[in-house]
């Protein structure tokens, strides 16, 4: 028998600003781009309730989240308080969680940040009382959720289930501060009802091909055959077939590393100013270095980077080295090579402003002594 948790941090960037200033707490918090009095122009990472509540959310343009604020703030609601990401702290909070997982479990995948998978099935007793091996799964749990709420004062979600896929919706269903088991042989009821959009890999897009279907909840999937679903997804539909009936089998992945490193700027206004948007690159190619240093991985071979036009077209750029490296100058050199033909007319022929730039290093090398401490995952 299989028994996998999936805990999630409850807002987790927020909710750690919010515990860590006594001053926030109650208030709405955003965390993300400065809001520069609604003129700003980058977006939110994360946003407590209170800040849900008003509509704020992750990803949303930090001007909108800016003119939600004020509208709750003409309603005599409290006003947003807007704060800056600060990635240190919440890669030093998501190494403690980490800590305190592994005392409960010995095969673990951190997902994200804030995000971590963890099998229980030792929890469950040879013979045939499955029962008390969910039970046990789910007293385990609970003292997780108890260490991280008095070691830094912020809750989680965990969902239980026989593989990653229901855990992980599982621990969706009831945020903030839930726990939910799916037994074995329960899955298919605890899915049927749920709308399709629950299930990870649908989008706006694919939600509204199969809502033309007459495809709303994940019961109504089941109608369908492998050969319709493939007729009418591809490939996707086959895992989508799996997925509606709750059949995952996919591995724990436990020594599962980030893709790349990287980091963008959101100009204030839109430019071409060849010394402005040098000053904002060298600064994203120096702080995704020192993210590199900290990370635990000891080279990398892709350079990549990211523009994007005031038009919101958006261009990627990247070069594979001939061999691994860690030097820093390497890195940044590579990086404005890629950069400069947008500036002038071999990538930028009619001129056009810009208005986000990035930079990534990818294709990461692991210091497998290291990562095993750590869990920096971008």
């Amino acid at each position: 028998m299989r028994i996998i948790a999936h805990l999630d941090m409850d807002a987790f960037f927020a909710s750690l600003e919010e515990a860590g200033s006594p001053i926030f707490k109650g208030l709405p918090i955003a965390v993300g781009s400065d809001p520069k009095g609604g003129l700003g122009r980058g977006v939110i990472s994360t946003a407590n309730y209170k800040a849900r509540e008003y509509g704020i959310h992750s990803a949303l343009p930090i001007s909108e989240a800016w003119r939600l604020s004020q509208k709750a703030k003409a309603e005599g609601k409290p006003e947003v308080v807007f704060l800056p990401v600060d990635f240190e702290r919440y890669n030093k909070a998501s190494a403690q969680v980490l800590e305190i997982i592994r005392k409960h479990a010995k095969i673990m995948e951190p997902a994200s940040i804030d995000e971590f998978y963890f099998d229980l099935s030792y929890s469950a007793p040879l013979g045939r009382d499955c029962a008390l091996g969910w039970k046990k799964a789910e007293v385990i749990c609970k003292k997780i959720k108890k260490e991280i709420k008095d070691k830094l004062k912020v809750t989680c979600s965990v969902g239980i289930g026989s593989n990653k896929l229901i855990a992980k919706i599982a621990a969706g269903t009831k945020k903030p501060d839930g726990l939910v088991i799916a037994e074995e042989g329960q899955e298919g009821k605890f899915l049927e009802l749920m709308p399709i959009r629950e299930l990870p890999g649908i989008g706006p897009k694919t939600e509204e091909k199969l809502n033309q279907q007459g495809i709303k909840i994940i019961k109504d999937v089941r109608k369908f055959s492998r050969e319709d679903l493939y007729d009418l997804l591809g490939k996707w539909g086959l895992d989508l077939y799996l997925k509606a009936r709750g059949i995952d089998d996919s591995p724990l992945e436990e020594n599962r590393e980030a893709k790349s490193i990287g980091e963008q700027a959101t100009f204030q206004h839109d430019t071409l100013n060849f010394i402005y948007i040098g000053e904002v690159f060298d600064n994203l190619c120096k702080s995704v270095f020192k993210r590199f240093l900290q990370s635990g991985f000891k080279t990398f071979k892709t350079v990549g980077i990211t523009v994007r036009f005031s038009d919101f077209e958006t261009k990627t750029t990247a070069k594979t080295l001939k061999k691994e490296t860690k030097n820093e100058k390497e890195f940044t050199i590579e990086a404005l090579k890629l950069l400069l033909p947008y500036l002038d007319k071999r990538k930028n022929p009619h001129k056009k402003l810009i208005r986000l730039i990035g930079v990534k290093m990818s294709c990461l090398s692991a210091d497998r002594e290291k990562l095993n401490n750590q869990n920096i995952l971008i």
